[in-house]
């Protein structure tokens, strides 16, 4: 189903007058849904609607993995595009092999990383900082011994 044009107006002023981390929350959003729709396609077999929903995800997850700022957190960023890439191949996966469970997974993956943006816009927001200073930070713990290991994801 395609979007009225109102519909599109209204996406295009959202995009233009959204800050980066509010853009970064909206492509999560995005690639979740093309993952939902997929998952959906694959269920009654929809090839070509499975197929064209997993591009968009493609393009969504290979948006988020580019867009990442390495000279602000580097070690973020290097340990977030490996899990973008590993997202990434699952979505290949799936539209080789029309397969949800690829699809699953990565929805999986996607929405944890949208609750930990949402979470981490949240905190700059009651602190009043911003969200570079808080990534600066992680990495200046990282390199004292300070940070715990991150929990494995379920």
């Amino acid at each position: 189903m395609q979007p009225t044009p109102a519909a599109n107006e209204y996406l295009k002023t959202k995009v233009m007058t959204a800050s980066p981390q509010e853009l970064r929350l909206m492509l999560y959003d995005g690639a979740i849904k093309y993952c939902h729709q997929a998952m959906n396609a694959i269920e009654v077999e929809d090839l070509e609607e499975s197929y064209r929903c997993l591009m968009r995800a493609q393009k969504i997850v290979l948006e988020l993995s580019v867009s990442l700022n390495h000279e602000v957190a580097t070690d973020l960023c290097d340990k977030l595009a490996a899990l973008y890439t590993y997202i990434y191949r699952l979505l290949v996966d799936a539209n080789l092999e029309k397969e949800d469970k690829y699809v699953a997974e990565a929805l999986r993956l996607l929405k944890y990383e949208k609750t930990t943006w949402q979470m981490l816009i949240d905190k700059c927001a009651f602190e009043g900082g911003s969200i570079h200073k808080v990534g600066q930070d992680a990495e200046e713990k990282d390199r004292a011994g300070m940070n715990h290991k991150l929990p494995k994801i379920a």
